[in-house]
């Protein structure tokens, strides 16, 4: 049985990641696998970084920086985790970060209801369909 080398998670800040980082440790530890631990972030229009309305969007580095601390700190207690923070389409940026770092294992929190699908589309969805390697859902636990 060929077992998993490299593990990578996606992560936000909710329940579904968290239990998905749960997920992703126990299972890098069963394998002595590299742990690698995504976080995409959203990157805003160009400078004046204005939105519509005049309403101010972050600076794009300010972005990727307060994500890689945030990361950081999340992974403090988990020797070996690697944080490594992407930019774009969530779903896209993961699938294609996987398959650039020979990813044997992706791993990703399953909890978005209905309108948020119909919003944003199914992170889980796209997975299935374009990761190019095994993928594991987590459910948060049932409250």
């Amino acid at each position: 049985m060929e077992t998993y080398r490299h593990v990578a998670v996606a992560v936000e800040d909710s329940p579904g990641s968290h239990k998905a980082l749960d997920e992703a440790v126990r299972m890098a530890s069963l394998t002595g696998a590299r742990l690698s631990v995504l976080h995409v972030t959203t990157i805003p229009l160009p400078p004046p970084y204005m939105g519509e309305g005049g309403v101010f969007l972050p600076d794009p580095e300010v972005m990727q920086d307060a994500a890689l601390t945030w990361l950081r700190e999340m992974l403090q207690d988990i020797p070996g985790a690697e944080p490594h923070v992407l930019e774009g389409h969530p779903p896209e940026a993961v699938c294609v970060w996987a398959g650039e770092n020979a990813v044997d294992l992706l791993i990703a929190g399953a909890e978005r209801g209905r309108v948020e699908r119909l919003l944003l589309g199914s992170f889980a969805l796209h997975l299935a369909r374009h990761a190019p390697c095994d993928i594991l859902l987590a459910r948060p636990d049932a409250s």
